[in-house]
């Protein structure tokens, strides 16, 4: 009879892997259950387990994601010069939504794969109402922005605010995100092009907040959290569309008349 060869015998080396593995995956990515059950004995149809590991995924390549979302928005304002067609209120009432969420995720200690991007998208929305203010010939007030927003988000993570503000900021979301995409979907539609707006980052955002919506219900259980997502992508559909529509519709053109 031949004996059971089990999944950590071998050289020590082999060994010092396996627990190495384990050791960055439990509980981080999955719990210990569902690592003995997917990549032990390799029951890849167990569901439960199969859901964490597509949401785990998914949160932490939505992560990585953010690291370069707004990049190309950015880039393309440095590079033109001018935030001609992009809404400095919008920018104002997305960054709000941004900042509940990433608030209400720390306050009620959800895991960072369920909310990282926030943090990455804050940076960079940010960067974008400075250069909006920037180009607009308003660099003394862009540098106010700065400040007042650094200053109340310190504020706002601190323990001297009470955890009922974070969620009614969080709840403020859903009408902040609506308002902030009409705004920019107003602006598109009375410029009758999209100005300086980014498609790759427009399209990005609306892939990031579709795969949200199940990672939140997935590894959060919230379901203000989940309805946020599903208004922010009906939103970002709008502004997706807009881009389509206005596609080959210059600039320029409009300039002129």
């Amino acid at each position: 009879m031949e004996a059971e060869v089990s999944p950590t015998s071998g050289s020590p080396f082999v060994k010092m892997a396996a627990s190495a593995l384990k050791g960055v995956m439990v509980p981080h990515v999955l719990p210990e259950h569902c690592y003995d059950e997917l990549l032990v004995d390799f029951n890849l149809l167990h569901i439960p387990c199969l859901k964490i590991l597509i949401s785990k995924g998914l949160g932490f390549g939505i992560v990585a994601g953010s690291l370069m979302v707004k990049l190309p928005q950015i880039f393309k304002i440095l590079g033109a010069k001018s935030a001609e067609g992009l809404s400095f209120h919008s920018i104002l009432l997305e960054l709000l939504a941004i900042t509940g969420t990433m608030a209400y995720s720390i306050s009620n200690s959800f895991p960072f794969s369920s909310w990282g991007e926030a943090l990455f998208l804050m940076l960079q929305t940010v960067a974008i109402g400075f250069l909006v203010q920037h180009f607009g010939g308003q660099t003394g007030r862009g540098l106010s922005f700065l400040c007042v927003y650094f200053g109340a988000l310190s504020l706002l993570l601190s323990s001297l605010t009470p955890k009922g503000v974070v969620t009614a900021l969080q709840a403020s979301n859903m009408p902040a995100v609506v308002i902030s995409r009409l705004l920019q979907a107003a602006t598109n539609y009375r410029n009758g092009h999209t100005g300086q707006l980014s498609a790759i980052t427009a399209s990005l955002l609306f892939a990031g907040s579709l795969a949200r919506i199940f990672t939140s219900i997935q590894e959060t259980g919230d379901p203000l959290m989940a309805l946020t997502y599903v208004v922010s992508s009906a939103c970002n559909g709008i502004i997706m569309a807009q881009l389509m529509y206005y596609w080959h519709s210059p600039v320029d053109k409009h300039k002129k008349a």
